[in-house]
């Protein structure tokens, strides 16, 4: 009956022994489990610190860098702004050149224009010969009419005008820069055919007045006209 019992708590201490051992183990595992994972969770966050302030410092790296292109591209615009209007105005400079060029008579000028023909009037033996006459101030009311309208190039017979031609009647002769020329007078003009010819047929205008001093006035329209520069003046 002692032998029952004393197996019966050797049992029982057995057992409490190892239950002992489970609960001393566990609690052990589970301290260094703690302590391991506390460990890695701060080493986690002191890496994630350190990439967070490389992150913001390559935000703020990358922002200076916009900013600076941002500039760059601004100052790029204002230099193809300045560049265009320098590049307009040379180009309205060399337009202007070539109107001048074309004025007084120095390059060969091509284009649509119009010839109109000035003849002198048929006259009776009771009327005054010189009253059917070209003059030089029909030719000059032609010529003149013709700049207004924007004609570009203007000659007389051949003879390209310039800036300071000059016109004299002689009789049945005008001269034109010295050179002298016969009736019929044809007057030649490069520019916009249809503003000329509107100028010039205008109701009252310069054909109706040289029609009234017995003028023969022809005008035609031509497609292509060439006048050549001043002897000795091109450029």
């Amino acid at each position: 009956m002692q032998k029952g019992k004393k197996s019966k708590y050797v049992v029982i201490s057995f057992v409490c022994l190892v239950f002992g051992f489970i609960l001393a183990f566990s609690y052990s595992y589970t301290s260094k489990e703690k302590e391991s994972g506390q460990g890695i969770t701060d080493k986690q966050h002191i890496k994630e610190m350190e990439l967070r302030q490389q992150l913001v410092s390559y935000q703020e790296r990358n922002l200076g860098l916009q900013k600076k292109l941002y500039e760059k591209q601004d100052n790029v615009r204002q230099m193809e702004k300045q560049l265009s209007q320098e590049e307009q105005t040379f180009s309205d400079l060399a337009e202007d050149a070539e109107k001048y060029r074309m004025f007084l008579g120095k390059i060969k000028v091509e284009g649509p224009g119009i010839v109109v023909s000035l003849e002198d009037g048929d006259f009776t033996t009771e009327g005054n010969v010189n009253d059917y006459l070209v003059h030089e101030h029909h030719v000059f009311k032609v010529i003149n009419e013709l700049y207004i309208s924007g004609a570009s190039a203007v000659a007389v017979n051949g003879q390209r005008l310039k800036h300071d031609s000059y016109i004299v009647c002689t009789g049945p002769v005008i001269t034109v820069d010295g050179n002298p020329f016969p009736a019929p007078f044809e007057i030649t003009a490069i520019g916009e055919t249809d503003v000329m010819v509107s100028a010039l047929t205008l109701k009252g205008g310069v054909r109706d007045q040289l029609v009234n001093d017995n003028i023969t006035f022809t005008l035609e329209k031509k497609k292509l006209i060439e006048l050549e520069p001043v002897l000795g003046e091109a450029s």
